[in-house]
């Protein structure tokens, strides 16, 4: 399992003052100040908030403020032994190793948070088969805006469970249940009760092994989700054969801002398909077509309407085995994407005689932050394009450079390279490491290096592995190490 997938998350973490669990129980800023200065007045009656926050009629009213008292607390020992603190109106149980007696305890909790808005209990396996126990509760909590399922192997008795609760949370507007198997085959259970006027904002499927009937289906669904602003459908190889309904659908989410079809099975007639949604999604502004090895050829013909992505910020084309006609259609286009910030043309290894024009085009992308062109064979000519484009400053924005497995590139470029690197002021991380397998001295091009490093004010990572140095250059990056007065890694693996 991925450590991307493991990442659990912490944010909005507050100190308590109180107890956590007020602080989960309390309402907007407002409340939360006014409930504040009821306990610094009636710090002695505790009976006072847990009676406005314990829900009367759904819920079933212990018999005693003593008991109410205690099953709070008990609350508070559970999201304590999870290592976890009380967030507003948010209940994170990330990747806790929730256990069959945890579920049970969780559920018994979601009487007493009527004002819930986030429940995340991704990353446990052991959710997988019990959430019944929590759609049954669904109701108490109808306020929920955010639903995060992914990877707890939800069982298809879970799916159609959850599909038959989403009507009970009409505030939904999060919906993520990626990593889940058993979510593909059986989408039309799960969103079948979504209606025109749904809130939902954001809907990540990420590898859910769905089928080409639950793309048709979905297709079908889209114009429903007018909210909608993030579509994941990235690692569904399977989806590609219903691209048509898709997009078909694609062209009533006008507001859609993330479009991601990562490893989607994607191939040459996807693009002119998707070519065709793209003037409706004039608010789009990132797409990510990247790992869909099938789709080069597919841009020689079908990629104008990519211009009418005017607020696009982010393009990935990675791995997609872009042919040089490819890149020559994408050179008329990339260039008129002038709000464009991020952009991947990474592991397409036959741009590299082609991309010479692009490259030197790059001069019309001024919000350019970040490029990544690494592993595309790119040959000195072009380099020294990319150098040229650099000397005159119209990439001044430009924050990350991955050059990295450009291993034909000769010296001679390499110098005109380093000696044009210091005008780029803003850039934080240069990667110009060569491929595992392949080990090359520098060139007196590093001593270039160095003297732009200097001039550069915000860098701190330079990816240089498997570059040999000789003894002569290991004393200038040492000297360099003890003279700099700021912390700039290069990162070689050890120089050989």
């Amino acid at each position: 399992m991925s450590q991307t997938r493991k990442k659990t998350s912490s944010e909005g973490e507050t100190k308590p003052q109180t107890s956590s669990v007020n602080k989960f129980l309390r309402g907007s800023k407002a409340e939360s100040r006014k409930e504040n200065n009821d306990l610094k007045t009636t710090d002695s009656q505790p009976s006072n908030w847990i009676q406005k926050t314990a829900p009367s009629e759904t819920a079933k009213p212990l018999s005693s403020e003593m008991e109410l008292r205690s099953s709070m607390e008990k609350y508070e020992q559970f999201l304590q032994k999870l290592g976890k603190k009380a967030v507003n109106k948010c209940l994170d149980l990330n990747n806790c190793g929730l256990t069959t007696a945890d579920m049970k305890e969780m559920v018994a909790l979601l009487p007493f948070l009527p004002d819930l808005e986030e429940l995340d209990i991704s990353w446990n396996d052991f959710v997988g088969g019990t959430l019944h126990s929590i759609t049954q509760q669904m109701h108490l909590v109808s306020k929920l805006k955010i639903l995060r399922l992914g990877s707890c192997r939800l069982t298809t008795d879970d799916v159609q469970a959850l599909g038959e609760a989403l009507e009970m949370i009409p505030e939904l507007e999060e919906l993520n249940l990626s990593w889940n198997s058993k979510v593909g085959g059986n989408l039309p259970l799960i969103l079948q009760k979504f209606q025109k006027g749904s809130k939902i904002q954001m809907l990540k499927l990420v590898d859910c092994t769905l089928t080409s009937e639950d793309g048709t289906f979905l297709g079908q669904l889209l114009p429903m989700l007018q909210s909608l602003e993030v579509l994941d459908l990235s690692i569904n190889r399977d989806i590609g054969g219903s691209l048509n309904s898709i997009a078909q659908g694609l062209k009533s989410t006008s507001n859609l801002k993330v479009l991601k079809l990562h490893s989607c099975g994607l191939s040459q007639k996807s693009v002119k398909i998707l070519d065709a949604a793209f003037r409706y999604l004039a608010e789009l502004r990132k797409l990510d077509l990247s790992c869909n090895k099938d789709l080069g050829g597919g841009f020689e013909d079908s990629s104008a309407q990519l211009v009418m992505l005017k607020h696009l910020q982010v393009l990935d084309l990675h791995q997609c085995s872009l042919t040089a006609d490819d890149v020559m259609s994408l050179t008329q286009v990339i260039p008129l994407l002038s709000n464009l910030q991020e952009l991947d043309l990474s592991a397409n290894k036959k741009m590299g005689n082609s991309s010479e024009n692009l490259l030197s085009r790059l001069r019309f992308l001024p919000a350019l932050k970040s490029l990544v062109i690494n592993n595309c064979a790119l040959e000195s000519e072009t380099f020294t394009a990319l150098a040229s484009v650099i000397q005159t400053g119209h990439l001044a924005k430009l924050r990350k450079l991955d050059l990295s497995y450009n291993d034909s590139i000769c010296d001679a470029g390499w110098t005109m390279f380093c000696q044009n690197v210091r005008f780029l002021k803003e850039l934080i991380e240069l990667d110009i490491s060569l491929r595992p397998s392949n080990f090359r001295d520098c060139g007196q091009w590093f001593r270039h290096l160095l003297c732009a490093v200097i001039k550069l004010p915000q860098i701190t990572e330079i990816g240089m592995k498997r570059w040999i140095l000789p003894a002569s250059q290991e004393e200038e990056l040492e000297c360099f190490d003890q003279d700099k007065k700021r912390s700039i890694h290069f990162d070689h693996g050890g120089f050989q």
